[in-house]
């Protein structure tokens, strides 16, 4: 999941407007496209804003365009954390390997 908490859901910021979502479950980044392909979809539809979340990671690029564009991204590490906060579910993260900046503590 994401770095910052900033960057977690805010369930205010859905009321009153379409939100789209995208779910990726994959063992590796994922891509730039699949987070302009959301903001584009996220602009066609009007939506108030646009959430991609995987089980993996995303690269600098779509960190960096997605606040620009009302898309927010959850990774696996944040996606992780929510599962427990919310659901008191303690998800083990599956990926081959340590993605950058991730510590052995974000996947189990």
């Amino acid at each position: 999941m994401q770095a910052a908490s900033t960057r977690l859901t805010d369930a205010r910021t859905l009321i009153g407007g379409l939100c789209i979502i995208q779910a990726k479950r994959t063992k590796n980044v994922v891509s730039a496209e699949t987070v302009r392909s959301v903001a584009g979809i996220v602009n066609d539809k009007s939506a108030s804003k646009g959430i991609v979340v995987t089980t993996a990671w995303f690269g600098k690029a779509s960190w960096d365009f997605a606040p620009r564009n009302r898309v927010e991204l959850i990774d696996g590490r944040h996606l992780k954390a929510l599962l427990l906060e919310h659901l008191g579910i303690d998800a083990l993260i599956g990926l081959p390997r340590l993605p950058p900046g991730w510590q052995t503590r974000d996947l189990s």
